[in-house]
């Protein structure tokens, strides 16, 4: 994992042989709107998290750019289930260290439209829950559970998004990522489920 994730840190910032006037460097952060699709998904709902992290824009020309980035980006869902006897809520958190390849383009002055895959390296997989009986109180259970076994290690996803850049650098995107691989790993499950991200982000451009 550690060398992955160097291998990606060199990706996203090692641009030694590109001129320096034709790079920028800059940072993100935002709101994650995620899910979980798939299989016996159906009770879920859509986490709100957070995600933040370092790109780099290399311009290939007055219009083309490509633009790697390298995320912390927090996912999951939540889940509510409630009748007159009991409540459940079950939040499931996927956290990942993303790496985004976008290639992007420019349709006006500041605004473009982008697309392209990202492999995602996970860093924590855990359900936090809290059950309530509201018949019996001493029966009410919560706690953390790690999942981390049985979540693959590496996702893989595909983003579309757009974006708007000011002159001073300060620049404004919403993306979303469409997971394309299984995320599941558990061996007594079949079901297939994969992730889910809306996410819009302001940035700075140095």
């Amino acid at each position: 994992m550690k060398k992955l994730l160097l291998c990606a840190a060199i990706a996203v910032f090692g641009l030694w042989n590109v001129n320096a006037q034709e790079v920028k460097f800059g940072v993100k952060a935002g709101l994650n709107l995620a899910s979980i699709s798939g299989d016996d998904t159906e009770d879920f709902d859509g986490r709100t998290s957070f995600h933040f992290g370092g790109v780099a824009e290399i311009k290939i020309t007055d219009k083309f750019s490509f633009q790697p980035e390298l995320l912390y980006s927090a996912q999951g869902a939540n889940s509510t289930y409630e009748d007159q006897f009991e409540k459940e809520e079950v939040t499931l958190k996927l956290d990942y260290i993303n790496l985004p390849l976008m290639a992007k383009y420019y349709v006006a002055e500041g605004f473009s439209i982008e697309a392209g895959p990202q492999i995602g390296f996970l860093m924590n997989s855990e359900v936090d829950y809290d059950y309530i009986d509201k018949e019996s109180p001493e029966f009410n259970e919560s706690g953390t559970e790690d999942l981390k076994d049985v979540t693959k290690g590496i996702d893989f996803g595909l983003n579309i998004g757009l974006g708007y850049k000011m002159n001073t650098g300060l620049n404004f995107g919403a993306r979303y990522n469409l997971g394309l691989s299984n995320i599941n790993d558990d061996p007594d499950y079949s079901g297939k489920n994969q992730n889910s991200v809306i996410q819009v982000s302001v940035g700075y451009m140095f």
